[in-house]
């Protein structure tokens, strides 16, 4: 069984070269890693995919060497309408050595740990299963602690549910429209600005004390305004004391 087993893992797909719906829906997905990595950057503990395979089940993980192999030519289609499980847009697993790269998740190498938190970005094409089979699964299967779904072209769609009691229980909104994830210990909410050139509302994480949670390349470009600034404070204040 265990060899079977391997030889499976030896044959996982790790990506089918699928695009995410809209440019807009990966730039949400990257936000959000960086955003983490960063906010986390001095941990080893955690792992954060985006868009990346999760195998669960030796049935789903055949599924899908079915699948990834008809789409390259190498085998008879699926059935029509059928398409097995790959993974979400964006999940974290904690309590895990992050000190090394994984091209995939494979549940039975880690372990038998499932994500801990799961944001799905809806889409027309992905929402009713989002909302639905993705949902059950997650809820029943996985048994993953938090799941929010995220509209990047509707924020208004935004939602959170946190498993109690082996349901899952809506997670309400505050007064500002965020929610608060016991996972990461931080507000998810929306932010309207610029990220990668492209203006939105987009889905961020904010911190306890509610201050936005920044990418690496944002903390940097606050520091060189506030260097700037204060170089600019300190030219003013020698003009001053040169005309005295």
């Amino acid at each position: 069984m265990l060899a079977e087993l391997e030889a499976l893992t030896a044959q996982l797909p790790e990506e089918d070269g699928r695009l995410m719906e809209t440019r807009r829906h990966h730039c949400q997905m990257d936000l959000l890693i960086h955003a983490l990595h960063h906010a986390w950057r001095d941990r080893q503990d955690f792992w954060v995919g985006g868009n990346q395979f999760v195998y669960y089940s030796e049935e789903q993980a055949q599924a899908v060497i079915r699948e990834v192999k008809a789409e390259r030519g190498e085998a008879p289609p699926p059935p029509e309408g059928f398409r097995a499980y790959r993974g979400p847009d964006f999940f974290v697993v904690r309590g895990v050595d992050g000190s090394y790269s994984r091209q995939k998740w494979v549940v039975w190498q880690e372990g038998g740990r499932y994500p801990d938190l799961i944001i799905e970005l809806l889409s027309p094409s992905t929402r009713s299963k989002d909302l639905g089979e993705k949902k059950r699964l997650y809820e029943q299967v996985f048994r993953t602690l938090e799941y929010f779904v995220w509209d990047p072209f509707d924020p208004g769609q935004f939602q959170g549910w946190r498993l109690r009691n082996s349901r899952y229980e809506p997670i309400e909104p505050d007064e500002r429209g965020w929610r608060w994830s016991a996972v990461l210990e931080m507000w998810l909410g929306p932010w309207e600005g610029v990220y990668d050139r492209e203006r939105a509302v987009w889905l961020r994480f904010y911190d306890a004390e509610g201050n936005l949670v920044l990418t690496g390349e944002e903390a940097a470009e606050r520091r060189a305004e506030a260097a700037e600034a204060e170089l600019a404070r300190l030219r003013a204040r020698l003009a001053e004391l040169e005309r005295a």
